[in-house]
């Protein structure tokens, strides 16, 4: 493919933080934008997703709260008769309720539906040779929904059309950085081969099918399929409200059959089924992308749309279309001759469905996927091995491991475990946190000395946490791209390592075969970042929130029989109706304050919470002056990763839920060097006729540390020693930068170890404070 290069610059002009370059056939020029600009397109300045009477088409908001509570409490006809009999029968209330029956509600939800989505079903049979099973599917055209995301005014100002290349500039020079979709350069490449016709551009899709458990005990599953659209921000895309992912299909899945199960045809029929089973939900969108679908914007652009499915979070094969396209022709001429291409490749002789929608890659649009890939699947077998080498050096061993995580500091979203070796849940939301933990946890118990396995595990375990949090960086440069690079390398020497250990280990069962997909799958990951942006964009976490409703419409809304039928039917109505109302409640801005807010305004970057009962006077002051205890500090900050303002939430409470808690923060003690410390007290002073002051006392983390720790080195640790609580002192919050969590060393009397992979901003701070 030819090199297009950009449109330059109208004129020459002094570097700004930001630079992007647009693709050529948008006959944008080269904008330069100050931080506070950049991102933000004039029409979503202008045109902020407000609604003074949000609760249309409702006949009030009464009717509208009601409908919501009936909907989160999945009442049936009779109770919901049964209320609404109740309320009209109350002379007085706070709501006004002009509802009288079910059918009055049905209705109300079906009007709210079809203002903001159509609702349609399509089915399609397959038939199973062996017994002639009839396999259904519900779907909806996802065309379908991209219109009604295109008519929705809300929206319409926060579609990116036009792929670009996006700089930050370094104070030395401006380096390109990833973050959404359209800043890769599949999303370039594809432009640039389009149709040359004015005002082409990509509607870009991304799917996720999955199969979920429907059931407690996972016998009854589904298959749901999300659609979202790339060309909206990663806030409204993966957002829970305004342009959001839907379920748009739901597949019928293959019955398991343990006599045919790895055989050729067994398998070959699963893949006839997914195939055929998704191409109701691309209806349309195959046409439009071969002939483009006229629309017109909100400010009257006239665009040609093409539909491309840009992104793909499902289980597929990861050949060439090429390659495989030709195995299938050579199939179609010479079945023997065929099938060995296509083994060869690990295929079927399935045509793959996606190759009808043009500029579709489906090799290229698979992509990596954290959740699965690393924190429900490599770490869970890290997980499993920690537990048999723990479990060989005996009860005491594991009650020392099981103790440190219980005791490990809390933080505000990260999980809390009592116990890290007889877990009983699956989530990999779970698995992440755990896996932050257990290293520290381990550091002083698994020594080469004690236990060569589990030192050598340890040091696999730290550089996976590397390359997890390297990966989950919502922008990516040059340098955190060579950064993932190199660790790859470094992860590959440990492993190999560990496999080595294992071999001429005592311990039964330890895993020596590590030859398997998801120990390889994030060798592609750069390239995928490269391609597609960050890997937030094809995570399937934001997908795995849509699972829920799912189940809830099997336990509430069906009778446990004709599952598929019943659930595929009822989540489409009751999943669409709680979406409608989710769009609408969203503008109400009916938040709920934090739990330790009060009418205490932010001084700079950070805000007092929490106040104790009653001031302390300082009476060698003659009362002209008092002191207010808090007990609960936010501090915004700007983070080191997307420049955004992010929140941190510390407590310095002797009674937090039951049990002492004392953050820890990172704090500017002067204008060259940055501390760890310890809340002790907050508290303002104010001072009659000269206002109010807020202060810290905090114990410092500066004191020396004498020698140098070996596993600090192999680990990547950041130690800090705390000095004598007689030496703490007093700052002005002003100078918090942001939180931190800093877990004990038991060894090393008042030394801790500083969390780095609490989040992806305090990864960047402790490595570039290492640099």
């Amino acid at each position: 493919m030819a090199t297009i290069n950009p449109v330059p610059a109208a004129s020459a002009q002094l570097p700004s933080e930001f630079k992007t370059e647009y693709h050529p056939r948008s006959g944008r020029q080269t904008l330069f934008q100050p931080f506070d600009q950049f991102g933000i397109s004039p029409e979503a300045q202008d045109a902020p997703i407000v609604d003074k009477e949000p609760w249309r088409p409702f006949r009030s908001r009464g009717d509208f709260e009601f409908s919501e509570i009936a909907i989160e409490a999945a009442l049936n006809k009779s109770q919901i008769n049964a209320l609404l009999n109740l309320i009209t029968r109350i002379s007085e209330g706070h709501a006004q309720i002009t509802l009288k029956n079910e059918s009055d509600l049905s209705k109300a939800w079906d009007n709210a539906a079809a203002e903001l989505t159509p609702f349609s079903k399509h089915n399609v049979a397959v038939t199973y040779k062996k017994n002639e099973q009839v396999y259904e599917v519900h779907a909806r055209p996802i065309w379908d929904w991209a219109l009604d995301l295109l008519d929705n005014p809300l929206l319409a100002p926060h579609f990116v059309w036009d792929a670009c290349r996006v700089y930050k500039h370094n104070d030395a020079q401006f380096e390109r950085f990833f973050n959404e979709p359209w800043t890769g350069d599949r999303w370039w490449d594809i432009q640039s081969s389009l149709p040359d016709v004015d005002g082409a551009v990509l509607f870009c899709f991304i799917l996720y099918a999955d199969k979920t458990k429907l059931s407690s005990f996972g016998t009854v599953k589904g298959y749901p399929v999300v659609v979202r659209c790339a060309n909206l921000p990663t806030h409204i895309r993966n957002g829970e409200v305004f342009g959001g992912g839907r379920v748009v299909g739901w597949l019928p899945i293959v019955p398991e059959d343990a006599g045919e199960e790895g055989k050729l045809g067994y398998t070959t029929l699963k893949r006839v089924v997914w195939h055929e089973s998704f191409k109701k939900l691309l209806e349309h969108a195959t046409q439009y992308s071969k002939t483009g679908y006229s629309h017109k914007s909100h400010n009257d652009i006239l665009r040609w749309l093409f539909p491309v499915i840009l992104i793909l979070s499902a289980d597929y094969e990861e050949q060439s279309v090429e390659e495989a396209m030709e195995a299938l022709r050579v199939y179609k001429r010479s079945k023997a001759q065929g099938e060995e291409l296509l083994k060869a490749l690990g295929l079927r002789p399935v045509e793959n469905i996606f190759w009808i929608i043009w500029y579709s890659d489906p090799h290229d649009a698979l992509s990596f996927d954290r959740l699965h890939s690393l924190h429900g699947g490599l770490w869970k077998h890290f997980l499993g091995e920690l537990k048999k080498i723990l479990a060989s050096l005996g009860r005491e061993a594991e009650a020392a491991f099981e103790k440190l995580i219980d005791d490990f500091p809390r933080w505000r979203n990260l999980n809390h475990f009592k116990s890290a070796i007889n877990i009983s849940f699956s989530d990999g939301n779970k698995f992440q946190d755990l896996s932050k933990q257990t290293l520290y946890a381990c550091l002083n118990l698994l020594t080469p000395r004690t236990s060569p396995e589990g030192h050598q595990l340890l040091r696999v375990i730290s550089t996976y946490l590397q390359l997890d949090s390297l990966i989950g960086l919502d922008v990516h440069t040059e340098g955190t791209l060579a950064a993932i690079e190199a660790e790859l390398l470094i992860f590959d020497t440990e492993l190999k390592a560990y496999i080595t250990c294992a071999e001429s280990s005592d311990i039964e069962k330890l895993k020596v075969d590590w030859n398997f997909p998801k120990t390889h799958l994030w060798k592609h990951v750069v390239r995928d970042i490269r391609r597609k942006g960050a890997a937030r964009n094809y995570s399937t976490r934001p997908n795995k929130k849509l699972h829920g409703p799912l189940k809830d419409t099997y336990h509430h809304r069906t009778n446990r029989k004709d599952v598929a039928g019943q659930v595929s039917l009822q989540s489409f109505v009751s999943n669409h109706h709680k979406f409608a109302l989710m769009l609408l409640r969203e503008p109400l801005g009916n938040n709920l304050p934090d739990e330790d807010d009060v009418a205490v305004a932010f001084s700079g970057h950070v805000k007092l919470g929490a106040p104790t009962q009653n001031p302390s006077s300082i009476l060698d002051l003659e009362n002209r002056s008092a002191i207010h205890e808090y007990r609960y500090l936010k501090v915004n900050y700007e983070s080191m990763v997307d420049w955004k303002q992010t929140t941190d939430h510390l407590r310095c409470n002797p009674q937090f839920h039951g049990l002492p808690r004392f953050d820890h923060a990172l704090i500017q003690l002067t204008a060259d060097e940055t501390i760890f410390v310890r809340l002790i007290l907050l508290f303002r002073c104010s001072i009659l006729n000269l206002g109010s002051f807020d202060f810290a006392l905090v114990q410092p983390y500066t004191a020396r540390i004498n020698g140098s720790r070996r596993m600090d080195r192999f680990f990547k640790l950041t130690r800090v020693k705390a000095l004598p609580r007689a030496s703490s002192i007093f700052i002005p919050l002003s100078s918090f930068i942001r939180g931190a969590v800093l877990v004990p060393d038991a060894d090393h009397q008042d030394e801790h170890l500083v969390v780095d992979h609490l989040d992806s901003d305090m990864f960047l701070q402790m490595r570039a404070r290492a640099r």
